[in-house]
């Protein structure tokens, strides 16, 4: 046990006043053993004719006392894996790099034959921590900003969206100049229909004589949904809403009931009429804003 460590205490005391190693012709593929063999005496260090692609720039670190080096005709890799070794070459000013700026490049394909030095490293030193971080946090300020869009302003954009809509329906209904198609449209859930057929139909088109919409009966067939109401609402003298409790729990319900209030909007007269099926407190309607304004407004 004793003479182990003698011995290993001479081969440290043989690496540290090492001054000369050529390993050339030796088909070395890496240095990385370098930094861990102690040469801080090392001053010339020949590794010509090797496989050696990459270079770490931490074997140099190690090697404090190398002045002069030999790395001819090694299959060098142009990518961001030798950036580190191309910058040190360029900037130490100690070690004599023999031949440096005739490094040619073997690896990748695209780049054989070109200078090893003229590798450009400046695209290597991006901060791709930074990077992720930028897009990472705007992707939480959109997930963050987006929500708040949809919890306290999906309405009014959805305002905004079908009075454009509107607009546009109603300049073209004024270019053709088309008059009224149908008295009223009955806006209803399916689960009041059989009042609306019951009660409502034989009052209004068998004694009144009116032609109402109904959009099982009149919506055009293939025909995009909103696109359907839009024309029945606008084409109509009158929209009359069904309104009861299924009514307000009804998506397209209440998009009809949006869009015939932008229609009043538009009129500037009295198209709208609320045709309550039971008592409904007022609590209830308080998510439906547009409604209680309209019910403020009139009787």
């Amino acid at each position: 046990m004793k003479r182990q460590r003698q011995g290993s205490r001479r081969q440290k005391e043989n690496g540290m006043k090492l001054e000369v190693l050529d390993f050339s012709n030796c088909k070395l593929k890496s240095l990385d053993f370098l930094a861990q063999a102690n040469l801080s005496a090392l001053r010339y260090l020949k590794l010509t004719d090797n496989e050696i692609t990459v270079i770490n720039e931490t074997v140099f670190q190690s090697l404090p006392a190398l002045t002069y080096l030999e790395l001819d005709n090694n299959p060098f890799t142009c990518d961001c894996s030798n950036a580190e070794f191309i910058q040190w070459v360029k900037s130490n000013n100690q070690t004599q790099v023999v031949n440096a700026y005739q490094f040619t490049c073997s690896f990748p394909v695209v780049e054989q034959g070109k200078k090893l030095m003229d590798f450009d490293v400046q695209s290597c030193w991006t901060d791709v921590s930074f990077l992720c971080f930028i897009s990472s946090t705007c992707l939480v300020l959109l997930t963050l900003v987006s929500s708040v869009i949809y919890h306290f302003l999906r309405w009014q954009l959805a305002y905004g969206f079908y009075l454009f809509l509107a607009f546009l329906y109603d300049s073209r209904k004024t270019k053709k100049g088309a008059p009224h198609q149908y008295h009223a449209y009955v806006s209803y859930n399916v689960h009041d229909e059989a009042w609306v057929y019951r009660e409502m139909l034989p009052v209004l088109e068998g004694e009144q004589g009116w032609r109402l919409c109904l959009h099982h009966r009149d919506f055009q067939p293939g025909k995009p949904i909103m696109e359907n109401i839009t024309d029945a609402i606008y084409g109509s003298r009158k929209t009359i809403c069904m309104i009861s409790r299924r009514y307000l729990q009804s998506r397209w319900c209440s998009r009809e009931i949006q869009m015939a209030s932008f229609h009043l909007f538009d009129e500037q007269k009295d198209v709208l009429i609320l045709l309550f099926l039971e008592d409904i407190p007022a609590q209830q309607l308080s998510p439906y804003y547009r409604m209680r304004k309209l019910m403020k407004r009139r009787t």
